[in-house]
């Protein structure tokens, strides 16, 4: 794969897109010294602050769910990999307040490792910090084994709803309360059809056969479950609907959430076609999809694909997924 991007040395590569994305959305963010994202306007102290981390390249992701209703602070690592836990736990320690703090953390070997160490120096110093960890890729593992499963674009409705409950001024075990119940009760699965190439290398990050597509392959190239020829939008729709319906154990009646979220080349007129195609499988299997939405949310840079996201809803995390929010990827 030849690699065409717009690009300077890849030395300075995160640095450039902080500061530019930064410039983009100043009404709703800001850029720290030492590059962590914050929001513009900062919360009261007397209300729960989220963090979160993760590697740069995935964006919007993470630091686009920084602001009003939502993340605090966004502590962005080197491209596909996390922060160090120097970098996060200065992040800990601004967001500290009496109310507490919320860390937010996908599944990914990097980011716990971060996480894990952080949270032991927050306890030394009597930080006021419980974490969340999202693992909802079904492809990975069984969900009587959360620990072998990634964490994708399901981080992005933990986030919309713990940050709302933490806006209208919930405590934090409150919040974590929500976010562990939103994590219990969603699921995804990937499918990608062509691979992205690193943009600090050019490299491919995995090899995809033109006429194939893989179920459940991950953000970073990682294997998926099943190689197959390329479907038609309701046949893809069809698959990935029936795998995460029988992972979460959806009846008929039942209230979901579902999300589309390209990966990065996938078009919205595709993404529009395979929702459309959704709500007509659920409509016939009588689930209510009660919510829905579409969009770019966490990419991998140039990859063709989508993630398809399923959560069951009860009327709490609904009213909270509605809530008002303003951030850089998301306005409600």
């Amino acid at each position: 794969m030849t690699m065409k991007k717009f690009l300077n040395d890849p030395s300075d590569l995160v640095g450039e897109l902080l500061s530019g994305f930064a410039l983009a959305h100043a009404d709703k963010v800001k850029l720290t010294e030492n590059n962590l994202v914050v929001r513009a306007e900062p919360k009261a102290k007397n209300k729960v602050a989220l963090v979160t981390l993760g590697g740069s390249g995935h964006e919007p992701a993470l630091s686009g769910y920084v602001g009003q209703g939502m993340l605090d602070i966004s502590v962005p690592g080197e491209i596909f990999a996390a922060p160090g836990p120097p970098k996060l736990i200065e992040a800990l320690r601004m967001a500290n307040r009496p109310a507490g703090v919320l860390l937010i953390v996908l599944n990914h070997a990097g980011d716990v490792m971060s996480a894990n160490m952080a949270m032991e120096m927050a306890e030394q110093e009597g930080l006021n910090v419980r974490q969340i960890l999202t693992h909802e890729d079904i492809s990975t593992g069984p969900r009587d084994k959360p620990e072998e499963r990634r964490g994708l674009v399901g981080c992005l409705a933990v986030i919309k709803v713990a940050g709302a409950a933490a806006e209208q001024g919930a405590s934090l075990d409150k919040c974590w309360e929500i976010a562990d119940r939103m994590e219990r009760n969603m699921a995804t699965l990937a499918v990608a059809v062509t691979s992205a190439a690193h943009p600090c290398t050019g490299e491919a990050i995995s090899e995809i056969p033109e006429t194939d597509m893989i179920i459940g392959m991950g953000q970073h190239g990682e294997s998926g479950s099943a190689q197959t020829e390329l479907k038609t939008a309701d046949e893809t729709a069809e698959i990935m609907l029936n795998m995460l319906i029988v992972d979460l154990s959806v009846k008929k009646g039942d209230d979901i959430l579902l999300m589309i979220n390209g990966v990065g080349s996938t078009t919205l007129m595709e993404q529009y076609v395979v929702l459309n195609s959704c709500k007509k499988i659920l409509d016939s299997k009588k689930i209510n999809m009660v919510r829905c939405t579409a969009g770019e949310f966490l990419t991998v840079q140039e990859m063709g694909g989508f993630q398809m996201f399923m959560a069951r809803m009860d009327s709490e995390l609904a009213e909270l997924w509605d809530a008002p929010c303003k951030c850089p990827c998301m306005a409600t």
